[in-house]
Parts: C-alpha cells; structure tokens; sequence
C-alpha cells in the first residue's frame, strides 16, 4: 500500500531573485552541512545561504558582470550553489558546465556560449591556467580556491575578493534588479558531444521556476527532510532537485566522495534520496552480497515474503525486518527519487519491501528537464507517472501495442520545455514538430489514466546506467580519425550482470594492412590504436569492447548504415 497524499507545503517561486530572498524567511534552520578537508562537518544556515548569495549578486554588480553570461564548473559546493543562483538573480546567464570534460572541449564550448566570466572550484585550477593568458570571450577569470599561477590582475578575480566587494555593496543596501521578463534566457547547457556535434540548451527563468514548482508539488519532500546531494550539480535533475529542496527548506548534505558515499550516508542520515538507476542497482547488488557473505541471502528472500504477506493484512514490520539494510543508508532513509535512465522495476519492487520507496520520474535537458513523476500516493509499476503540472504530453502514435495502447515518439508542451538551441535554428525546428511539441526522441505510450511509460529511444542516443548521455556519433567519428577503421557502429552490449558495455562493430581499412587476410594482425593493431584512444576520452565514453566485421555495413541509398538492422 502506497503513503498517503499529504498536503503540498512550499511557496511557489516567482523568479531567483524572490527565491533568493525568500530562502532568509526559513532563518535559522540548516541548509546544507559539508565536510571540510579535515572531514569535519561544517553548516550553513538559510539566513546566512540567502545573505551570501545576496552579497555574491552585489559582488557581480560590483565587478561589471550582472547581467553577464558566467559560467559554473567544479563539484558540488555551496559556492557553485550561490554562484548559479546569483548570477540569474542579478539579471546574467549561467552557464553549468561538466568538469571530466577535456579542457579545449570546455574552452571551446565557452567560446560558442560567448561567456564572459568562469567561476571555477581548485579542482579546475591547473586545466583552467590558459585561460588567465586569454580567451576569445571570457574577460574575467574567477577562481574560488586560487593557487599560486593565480594571482590577482586585470583578468583574474578571486572569489573571495569577488565577496568582498559584494559585502561593501550590500552594505550600501544593493537590491535585486526587478524581474521584468521571465521568457529571457537565464541558462545555457551543452548537450553531451564535441563543439562540433553538442547543442547549446537555451532555458528560460520561466522553465527553471516552472521545473522547481513542480518538482515541489509532486515529490514526496517536506522541510523536515534530509538529503545528500551525491550527482554532479550541472546536470539539470540533480540542480532542479536541489533548488526545489532549498525551495522546502530541507537540510541538504554534500557527498565529498563517491568512495566514501556509504560513509557519508551513515553520516548524514538521509531520509530521502535523489539517484539515477546505477547507485540504485550498485546499492541493490551490495545488500545481497552482504547477505550472502553472511549467509543470509535465504533468510532475506523468506523475510521479504513474509513483509509483504503481513503488509496484505495491513500489518507492517518493514522498518524492524530490514533494520539491517537501512542502517547501512544511515537508519533514516524512506524516499529515493530515481531518474535519468529505465529502472529495472524489479529493484524498486524489493527497496519497496525494505520500506523504501522508490519514485521514478522521467526528463530531458530540454524540458528543464521535468516531464512526469510516478506519484509517490498512487503509483504504477513499471512507469514514470503522468506529466507534472504546467507540461502536456501526447504520443504521437505510429502504431497500436499489445494492450491496444497508442505507441509512438513521447513529444511534450509547455511551460517547462526550452527556448531553442542556441544560434542554431535548423536543430531548434528539427526538435518540434509543426504545432509546435518538443520531440523527445523516445518512444512509449500512455494508459487510460495518462500514466507514461517508456519502451525505447528513437534516437540513437546511448543512456547509461548512470545517467550519462554517449552519442554513437561522436564517438564513431574519433574511431574513423584515429583508427585503420573503415566504418563503424557504436552500441552499448547488455554484459551478464546487466551493467551496459560501450561497444564498437569495426569494418577495417584493410587497405592499411600488407594483408587483408591476416585478421589476427589486423584485430591487434585496432584493439592498440582504440585503448590509445580510449585516453583521451572521458571515462563514461570509452569503448569497452571492439567486435569485428569484415564486409561493410548494409546502407541506405544516402550511403547512410541502417543502424535497426546491427545488432
């Protein structure tokens, strides 16, 4: 049985600058703990979180960049968190960007953004020293923790002289500049891929407040809840989350490390969660490899039916069965909010036994990225929920499924989806259709009750277990410049313990060998020139595993493979 509805309790936000002073009105409450490099825990609380972002617009003001494009790069942090919110408060675009990206694939995409300004953490510190020598459009250069190739000048502005020069403003009683337009662009994303295949996402502050409401209208939160903040902040889901989390009045916890995120956990004590699939697969792996190293495993799978058999005459014992297994997320937890990628329903039914619940909700960059929520009150197996509040989804049907259900490409409206991509017309009208719906490239239906469920891409984009985004595109292309590799196909291969593989089907450039027959050679030499590769790739990138195939690909009369025929 499923918790009841409860009440909605938040103030809907107008605009960041009233979210931001709004933030002060919970005064004394924790907003976020952290650990110190000492792994001590430090707090902030709402009135101080809402007095520095305050003092942070006032230093923007201060140093010529209200109103600017500033871009944000490096790990979560309560200083990423002040710089977003500030920047759009003070009338500027922030520009959120990935940090395990390679350093003239981030400079590249400042360029194409036309930033003025980068606020960067230490972590960036020795990738970003280039560009205190100079970029074609960054003009100031804002290190939070500067080393010593850092110093002051012209060009390089330290955070905490960036505070300091904010505090004498505010001292002066700097305001927020009136939000007259909330169709203005306030933010800009890349869509995962090089300078020459990435997309510009264009947000508007109407998006993100939309995103940030209905977020708070359909997760099951409230302000006495506690998360821990473990995904990267750019991506649009985890800062949407957080920003709706600020928006409650939660205590929200920063994860420091992924290596240390069961610690921290027990440390923290969450009683909520904001995860993709991967955490939730790998947390799901561990319990039943604990159990089993103690030969528990059959005493957990006799508990569970026993749980769920006493739940069907309404008694529950769920927190006393399985105190062991919440223990290890820190006692506390209850909710774990899981999207970015499908979710084998199967582990959700199974946390579900333990007393956690799982709700999984469903979302693209482009649509800030909220579209739907399976309700916490009354979900549906195996489904994302109907669209939130302020978005409309439709299937634009191409056939009837099994369940007599209309099947086709997911398309979506409303005041949640995107301006546009940025200086690129011809991708923007491509991603609607004629009356105006957003294409999301996947395909699913809808039930009689307007419940989504996902069935496939219609793109060929590869989502990870983790979330991430792999184009098989980009990655085919550095295979065709940095291998003897005539054509090739990137798919991701499911492996026996369900984990995706990133894999390539190579046709060889057999013209590049003294013989064509020798395959053994020919294998070697390309499995050589991938791992070189492989280098220079992000992680969550890599080829994993190269297949061979030595007539070409079957191809379209453009020349173009028929990609539904690999397999």
């Amino acid at each position: 049985m499923a918790p009841k509805k409860t009440p909605r309790i938040y103030t809907p936000i107008t605009s960041m600058a009233q979210f931001a002073q709004k933030l002060a009105s919970f005064e004394d409450r924790i907003a976020f703990r952290w650990l110190n490099k000492q792994h001590e825990i430090l707090t902030m609380t709402y009135a101080e979180l809402a007095d520095r972002i305050r003092r942070e617009a006032a230093g923007l003001a201060a140093a010529g960049l209200a109103g600017k494009r500033v871009a944000i790069i490096g790990e979560t942090s309560v200083e990423w968190v002040t710089t977003y919110v500030s920047v759009v408060a003070a009338g500027g675009v922030a520009i959120p960007m990935d940090r395990e990206l390679d350093s003239n694939e981030i400079f590249g995409f400042l360029e194409i953004a036309e930033a003025d300004a980068v606020v960067f953490s230490s972590c960036m510190n020795q990738k970003f020293a280039p560009l205190v020598e100079g970029h074609a459009t960054v003009s100031r250069v804002i290190p939070i923790s500067p080393d010593e190739t850092m110093p002051e000048s012209d060009r390089v502005l330290h955070f905490s002289k960036l505070m300091e020069l904010g505090a004498a403003e505010a001292a002066k009683g700097y305001q927020y500049p009136p939000c007259t337009n909330v169709d203005r662009m306030v933010e800009m994303l890349f869509t995962s891929g090089t300078t020459g295949t990435s997309k510009c996402v264009m947000l508007s502050e109407r998006n993100i407040v939309t995103t940030v409401n209905a977020a708070c209208e359909t997760v099951n939160f409230s302000c006495e809840d506690r998360i821990v903040s473990v995904l990267p902040i750019h991506h649009t889901y985890e800062l949407a989350i957080m920003i709706a989390g600020l928006n409650y009045g939660m205590n929200i916890a920063i994860n420091d490390s992924l290596k240390r995120v069961l610690r921290n956990f027990a440390l923290f004590k969450p009683t909520g969660l904001i995860l993709v699939p991967l955490f939730v697969t790998t947390m799901y792996k561990k319990i039943w490899e604990e159990a089993k190293k103690k030969g528990k495993s059959g005493l957990l799978k006799m508990m569970l039916k026993v749980s769920h058999g006493l739940r069907v005459v309404n008694i529950d014992l769920r927190r006393k069965f399985f105190k062991s297994v919440n223990e290890a997320f820190g006692g506390s937890l209850q909710k774990i909010v899981c999207g970015g990628a499908p979710l084998n329903p199967e582990i959700a039914d199974v946390f579900y036994e333990f007393g956690i619940q799982i709700s999984e909700g469903y979302g693209i960059t482009e649509c800030s990225p909220l579209i739907a929520v399976n309700p916490y009150f009354a979900p549906k197996r195996g489904s994302v929920g109907p669209a939130v509040p302020s978005c409309t989804v439709r299937i634009d049907a191409d056939h009837k499924n099994d369940a007599g259900f209309d099947e086709g490409e997911i398309i979506a409206k409303g005041t949640n989806v995107m301006l546009g991509y940025y200086k690129n017309p011809e991708a923007t009208a491509e991603a609607f259709t004629e009356d105006g719906w957003f294409r999301t490239g996947d395909v699913g239906y809808m039930d009689k009750d307007g419940y989504i469920y996902i069935t496939g891409r219609k793109k060929f984009v590869i989502v990870l277990e983790n979330g991430k985004n792999v184009f098989p595109e980009e990655i085919e292309e550095y295979i065709a410049n940095q291998c003897s590799v005539a054509e090739s196909v990137v798919l991701a291969r499911t492996a026996a313990d369900g984990t995706l593989v990133l894999t390539a089907i190579v046709f060889p450039k057999l013209e590049d060998f003294k013989d064509a027959e020798d395959h053994e050679t020919i294998e070697r030499t390309i499995r050589a020139e991938v791992e070189k590769m492989n280098k220079k790739l992000v992680s969550y990138k890599q080829i994993r595993n190269v297949e061979f195939r030595y007539t070409e690909f079957e191809k379209t009369t453009s020349r173009k493979i028929k990609r539904h025929l690999v397999n």
